[in-house]
């Protein structure tokens, strides 16, 4: 007699266990958007901030750096230019050296001006953001949100002839090559 009633037992016990988990599971979550892009600073731009606002301990910002560009230049990760066309390895390492012509005036009489070829490459210094692209979502109920990388570009930082600060960004990588594929459909 006790064996008839140990599947009933079985059930009695695990059906309250189940719809208490059920009911404690969240709802889905709501998409707040499937597209958006912003930067963030992975090197502090002011030393009086506290270490941890807009900045990544050294040894982990140059070790993620390291991993991106390293990554692309391999052909690990598959890079993109700024319009989300591939790129192939050479064209990885092309963007990562910057060609300036500058002209120079000659310091002595009769003071000419030459044209100048400044070549730099961007070292992993040089790389103090990172310029995400996400989709967002929300649970209502709880405030919770989830964030879904679709796509990461290094930002360098450079200077211009006259010495001005510009943010280049330098390829994206996405995780998905489905992203890319969509985001050049939608342009």
């Amino acid at each position: 007699m006790k064996k008839r009633f140990l599947p009933l037992i079985f059930l009695a016990g695990i059906i309250p266990v189940l719809l208490l988990f059920a009911s404690c599971h969240p709802k889905k979550a709501e998409v707040i958007t499937k597209k958006i892009q912003y930067d963030v600073n992975i090197k502090s731009p002011n030393s009086n901030y506290d270490w941890w606002i807009q900045n990544l301990v050294g040894p982990q910002r140059e070790n993620l750096v390291k991993a991106i560009l390293q990554g692309a230049v391999s052909g690990k990760y598959k890079a993109y230019d700024y319009f989300y066309n591939p790129l192939d390895k050479k064209e990885v390492s092309r963007i990562l050296s910057d060609t300036v012509i500058l002209k120079i005036r000659e310091p002595e009489p009769p003071y000419t001006q030459k044209d100048s070829l400044v070549i730099t490459h961007i070292q992993v210094k040089d790389i103090e953001r990172l310029r995400f692209l996400e989709e967002w979502r929300i649970n209502p109920e709880t405030m919770q949100f989830t964030k879904v990388i679709k796509g990461i570009a290094p930002v360098a930082r450079r200077f211009d002839a006259e010495g001005n600060v510009r943010w280049q960004p330098l390829f994206w990588i996405f995780p998905d090559p489905k992203t890319a594929r969509d985001l050049r459909q939608t342009r």
